[in-house]
């Protein structure tokens, strides 16, 4: 019998190896990708012919509380493998399709593109424009307007399959803890693999296209729901926060009141009295700084470094892991389980200012110094010594940890 829907099997096939690499825990199955590819052949060909008929009825996502850093919690609607499968197919043929049409400066969530193309931009535009209007959206995956997302897409996607299961992923549930289901009239469940890309299409309209056209010569980076416009006054950037606050409200989207900030980019040459001069983005802190120039001349610059909300994150981490519990185990083992994260840090924080990252490395080296003094008896009670001994341990072993590698080997004193 023939099928309404064409979809090949290959393109499923990918979807899996795909969702096989990123991982990720169990929906509301609880059946994991280990056990769904232990019969893998029979769940792929069922997802296919499902998919291919039109009876394919996306599961409810899992509604999983993620802490916030501002305090409270959001909700993250995890699908089940089999609904990751189906949902990366789908985004593996619409992004070919989508990505070309995105604004330049959209970041979030493209490929090819990252955090810190974005906060690059934000940079150097910060240094030809005295003032920034810094702006986040309020609960962006929770209030996309479904009929408006789905307009924008049949601008770009004729696919019939795609549009009727995006219309399903838009409409399915989210099941609580309590096995309650919560019904869903808007938004996009964060957490659902073609998510952040109906996103950035909703945004392409309701933000990126609209500035365009109604703001010209306004400059912006936007990375999903937190973004950045560059103006020339005080008077264009109250301007400007009046009107995309406006624009949001017409979209059915709200500013963040406690994120949304004019500030001015106070550098060496500019000197005007205003009391925002900082904000963050992306995890660094925009702000005047102490900066050398080729000279050896010291001036204040405006530039970013990592923030203070991502050090004490970053601490607190440190703190978690119990380095100097850990008696039993040799530095090459400590290595093995922490060098990564620290690699991490380093890659993307370590990338713009990053000296601003030394607090982190003696915060490390700190609690390194505790775990020689409580593994060596010799060392209890006597933390120069201790220092002393991790520095000579830290010369023989500067591959065990990036930032011994960088140099920021432990001192005494």
């Amino acid at each position: 019998m023939t099928k309404p829907f064409n979809i090949p099997k290959q393109l499923i096939w990918e979807a899996f190896q795909c969702v096989k690499a990123n991982g990720g825990s169990a929906g509301v199955d609880r059946e994991s990708i280990e056990q769904f590819e232990s019969r893998l052949g029979d769940n792929l060909y069922r997802l296919w012919n499902r998919m291919c008929s039109g009876s394919y009825f996306p599961p409810p996502v899992m509604g999983v509380p993620i802490p916030k850093k501002s305090g409270g919690f959001r909700l993250l609607g995890i699908p089940t493998v089999a609904d990751r499968v189906a949902q990366t197919a789908v985004k593996l043929l619409l992004e070919p399709i989508l990505d070309p049409v995105f604004h330049q400066d959209s970041y979030g969530y493209r490929p090819g593109r990252s955090a810190h193309d974005a906060i690059a931009i934000v940079r150097r535009r910060c240094w030809d424009y005295d003032w920034v209007v810094e702006f986040d959206i309020k609960g962006l995956f929770d209030n996309i307007d479904h009929e408006r997302l789905m307009r924008a897409l049949g601008k770009h996607c004729e696919i019939p399959w795609v549009l009727l299961y995006v219309a399903r992923w838009l409409k399915a549930p989210m099941q609580t803890a309590q096995g309650e289901l919560l019904a869903r009239n808007c938004g996009t469940p964060q957490g659902g693999v073609v998510s952040p890309l109906l996103a950035n299409l909703f945004l392409h309209y309701a933000f990126d296209r609209w500035v365009e056209r109604n703001l010209p010569g306004v400059k912006f980076a936007r990375y999903a729901d937190d973004g950045v416009m560059h103006c020339k006054s005080l008077a264009q950037a109250q301007f400007v926060m009046r009107r995309i606050g406006e624009r949001f409200q017409e979209c059915g989207l709200e500013l963040h009141p406690d994120k949304t900030h004019i500030v001015y980019c106070k550098d060496i040459n500019r000197q005007e009295s205003y009391p925002c001069v900082q904000f963050t983005f992306l995890g660094y802190t925009f702000r005047p700084r102490k900066a050398v120039d080729k000279y050896g001349r010291v001036y204040v610059n405006f530039s970013p470094a990592v923030s203070r909300d991502a050090l004490k994150s970053m601490r607190q981490t440190i703190r978690g892991w119990h380095l100097q519990l850990k008696c039993d185990c040799e530095i090459t083992d400590l290595s093995k389980m922490f060098n990564a994260v620290l690699r991490g840090w380093q890659g993307y924080y370590g990338r713009f200012y990053g000296s601003a990252m030394s607090a982190i490395w003696k915060h490390m080296n700190g609690y390194l110094t505790r775990w020689m003094m409580r593994k060596y008896k010799h060392l209890a009670r006597h933390k120069t010594r201790a220092t002393e001994a991790l520095g000579r341990l830290a010369r023989q072993k500067q591959n065990a940890f990036v930032h011994w590698e960088m140099g920021f080997l432990p001192k005494a004193g």
